[in-house]
């Protein structure tokens, strides 16, 4: 394959793929040669990399071309198009060409269309907080990657902690081995105790902070903004995981009095990936109704807007989740 083309958000994951292909693609001794990293700010960039990626490498290995933050996939001039339909079918195999993007690529554009074509596409975006299965899955494969060994329990814990930040996950799983290899116990398996001692809070307390608000528990909720806020979580992030987590359990309450009974029904309308799960939603939007939760995703789409119009952070989550609990506080009465 002699093109490549990787895009998303998950910088990390997205960077070691990047380092995986450098190393395999170029000799060491021939790097300073053969490697060439394109920024997208020269007007002719494109036009650069294209002409240099049919060059011949020098000396031993590949010739590798990166165009970082290509905006190919997002938009293409006529007479840009033209090149890449003319070069991208004849480049050597003795060259690479690499373009990276944080920007989901664009379907309808005849460029992507293109590249689509030609290139090897892979997406690194972020799991969204709330898909737990997935996030378990990404910690079990970056610990075989790393050489950890870790139970159940402590695989379940770890990816609580840490989210879908990839780089985080990396560095808390090394911090693992190394504590593992200084054991009296060589290589021994790391239990959740150990995770709770040394890996630092990151996506629990968000999904905390929405059970929290689903329960109408204002000063709970409110210490658990706090909290996050203290971490750096950025604000957007915490509202990213409160819509999603909110969602589900709308699109669950709206099955449930639908009349659906079938929980595999229920999981995929909801993107629930495991159904098992689908018991414990019941039990969690039991006393709560369809009507209150859609109200919170307007408030969340008001936070949302308010943030990225540059509201305070801490100041405008606070504010939001008073008025959160307070749309699903009539309604959530375990009593009744």
């Amino acid at each position: 394959m002699s093109i490549y083309l990787l895009w998303g958000e998950d910088d990390f994951a997205l960077s070691k793929a990047v380092d995986a292909l450098r190393l395999s693609v170029l000799h060491p001794d021939w790097t300073s040669f053969n490697y060439d990293k394109i920024s997208p700010e020269p007007a002719d960039g494109v036009i650069l990399a294209l002409n240099q990626v049919m060059t011949a490498p020098f000396g031993v290995g590949r010739r590798l071309v990166w165009l970082v933050d290509t905006t190919l996939c997002q938009h293409c001039s006529e007479e840009l198009l033209a090149q890449l339909e003319r070069t991208l079918p004849v480049i050597p195999e003795s060259s690479v060409l690499l373009l990276t993007t944080r920007t989901k690529p664009d379907g309808r554009l005849k460029s992507t269309k293109l590249l689509q074509q030609y290139a090897k596409v892979q997406e690194f975006s972020l799991i969204p907080p709330w898909k737990t299965e997935q996030l378990l899955q990404l910690v079990r494969q970056g610990s075989q990657e790393v050489g950890v060994k870790l139970t159940n329990a402590a695989a379940k814990l770890l990816a609580e902690l840490v989210g879908n930040d990839t780089r985080q996950l990396f560095n808390e799983l090394e911090k693992l081995k190394l504590y593992a290899g200084t054991s009296p116990i060589n290589g021994r398996v790391i239990d959740d105790k150990a995770v709770t001692a040394l890996v630092s809070c990151n996506t629990q307390n968000s999904l905390q902070l929405a059970n929290a608000i689903r329960q109408g528990n204002q000063e709970t909720a409110l210490v658990l903004v706090a909290e996050l806020m203290a971490h750096n979580e950025p604000a957007l992030k915490i509202v990213a995981t409160l819509s999603g987590q909110f969602r589900t359990w709308l699109w669950v309450k709206l099955m449930i009095e639908s009349g659906e009974g079938d929980d595999k029904a229920i999981a995929s309308a909801a993107e629930v990936g495991n159904p098992k799960r689908v018991y414990f939603l019941r039990q969690e939007v039991k006393f709560l109704s369809a009507q209150r939760l859609a109200s919170t995703l307007l408030v969340l789409l008001e936070l949302e807007s308010s943030l990225k119009r540059g509201g305070e952070p801490l100041l405008t989550l606070q504010t939001k989740v008073i008025e959160l609990c307070q749309v699903v506080l009539p309604c959530f009465n375990p009593k009744l």
